[in-house]
């Protein structure tokens, strides 16, 4: 088991993220190749989010809040806001374009964002589908009590549960509430499992480790885990699923187990070839390359 710190940045306006996956000692957990912790902030009015139009290949996007809204659209010609809660799940298979913006009444008012957003790599055999979408209410997700734990099921299947959100792969992804003190104990039948602690403290029982908010606990496989909550309680999400089918490239917003598709996103996305986001005419450019490191 090890801690892994995520790295913060500044989007812009306030805005922070907090990267857990990649990390240098943790590429992956499952099909989860990528983690941020969005916020919390508070846009004062006149502000908000403002991810314009950019690409993605080969991989599924989960975007979860706690608090707040975002509007997404889509090149598939999806508008839909979500909402703490719900789920939204974009398939980018060959290539999809989408933006990220607060509603326009709340920048008139101002407010508060708060989520999650991670990135599943599709199957190999999966990833140059065609691109989709599909948004779940909140309403929708499975929910369970095992004594002082409260489990809300986001995707996959775990603890008796299944969730309505179609995976590619098997894998779980889990809100969970931990009252002060209580215990969840880890199922062990996916190998590759890991916790990412929200709020306050969560305590490991095999060695006492202690993980406090913003930091990602990964496990080893098939090790049990008996979570404890501290003295505020604790709320922390929990995936992970099977290993990766192949190793995956990543570059930019582009994943793919092969090179040669990630460079011809590249290309496609300089030349503008990507299907537009109606409505939308600013976007964001491809980054340069990095420089090789020195030898």
């Amino acid at each position: 088991m090890h801690t892994i710190i995520p790295r913060p940045s500044d989007l812009g306006d306030g805005f922070m993220v907090r990267r857990a996956l990649p990390a240098a000692m943790q590429r992956a957990v499952g099909p989860f190749v990528f983690l941020d912790e969005m916020g919390p902030a508070q846009f004062e009015p006149g502000h908000g989010l403002d991810v314009r139009p950019h690409p993605h290949i080969g991989l599924a996007t989960v975007t979860y809040l706690f608090e707040g809204e975002i509007l997404h659209r889509d090149s598939l010609g999806t508008v839909v806001p979500i909402r703490p809660g719900d789920v939204n799940w974009m398939t980018a298979g060959r290539g999809i374009v989408h933006s990220e913006r607060t509603p326009p009444e709340l920048r008139a008012t101002g407010s508060r964002l708060w989520g999650l957003q991670f990135w599943v790599a599709l199957p190999v055999e999966q990833e140059a589908c065609d691109p989709s979408f599909s948004h779940h209410d909140a309403s929708a997700l499975p929910q369970t009590r095992l004594g002082g734990a409260r489990l809300r099921l986001v995707a996959g299947s775990a603890y008796g549960l299944r969730s309505p959100v179609r995976a590619p792969s098997p894998l779980f992804l889990l809100d969970v509430h931990l009252a002060p003190g209580a215990h969840l104990e880890l199922e062990d039948r996916h190998a590759e499992r890991a916790a990412y602690v929200v709020e306050g403290t969560v305590r490991t029982e095999d060695g006492g480790q202690t993980c406090t908010a913003g930091h990602l606990l990964v496990f080893d496989p098939g090790a049990p885990v008996l979570l404890e909550a501290g003295d505020a309680g604790a709320r922390c999400v929990l995936f992970g699923g099977s290993a990766l089918d192949a190793p995956r490239f990543l570059w930019w917003n582009f994943v793919s187990s092969q090179r040669e598709r990630i460079a011809d996103a590249k290309a496609r996305w300089a030349a503008q070839t990507f299907a537009p986001v109606a409505g939308e005419t600013d976007f964001v450019p491809l980054p340069p390359e990095r420089p090789p490191p020195p030898a």
